[in-house]
C-alpha cells in the first residue's frame, strides 16, 4: 500500500523537474520482488547524462516515532542492498520523510546518529504544498 503522502511527493519531485519513471519502483532478486515507491530522473545540467534516484515514502502519522524510524531505516537498508544485488546501483535511494516527522527526529541523538551512521540521505517535503524543503545527505 502506498504511503498517505505518495502523491504529494511525487507531485514534489515532479515540481524540482524530476521525470518519474517507475511507481513503484521493482526490483527482483533471486525470485523475490520489492517494491520501492518511486523511480524518478533527471537531466544533469552540468554534465551529459542522467541522474537517477529511488525514493521511498514514509508518512510517519502513528504515535511511536521509534517505531516507525525503525520501520524506515529498515526498508531503506534493506532496498539499498536490493538495488546493488539487482544491477541498480548507480541509482541514489533516498528516505522522504514530512517536515514534522525531520524536526522530531532530528531532536533525537540516537535517531540521527543512525542516520549518519548509515549515511541515509534524506528528503524533507512540505505535506501540505507537496513541495521539497531540503535534500539532506548525512
Amino acid at each position: 500500500a502506498k504511503d498517505f503522502f505518495h502523491a504529494h511527493v511525487r507531485k514534489a519531485l515532479e515540481s524540482d523537474g524530476w521525470t518519474i519513471t517507475h511507481d513503484p519502483f521493482r526490483v527482483e532478486f533471486e525470485g523475490d520482488e520489492y517494491e520501492m515507491d518511486l523511480g524518478a530522473e533527471r537531466l544533469i545540467a552540468a554534465e551529459k547524462g542522467t541522474e537517477k534516484i529511488v525514493v521511498e515514502v514514509k508518512s510517519f502519522l502513528q504515535t511511536s516515532m521509534v517505531y516507525q524510524f525503525h520501520d524506515a531505516l529498515g526498508k531503506y537498508m534493506n532496498y539499498l542492498v536490493g538495488l546493488q544485488l539487482a544491477g541498480e546501483a548507480e541509482r541514489k535511494l533516498f528516505l522522504a520523510l514530512p517536515n514534522q516527522a525531520w524536526l522530531r527526529i532530528s531532536e533525537m541523538p540516537l535517531l540521527m546518529a543512525s542516520l549518519e551512521t548509515y549515511k541515509v540521505k534524506l528528503i524533507v517535503f512540505d505535506a501540505y504544498k507537496s513541495e521539497i524543503l531540503s535534500w539532506i545527505t548525512l
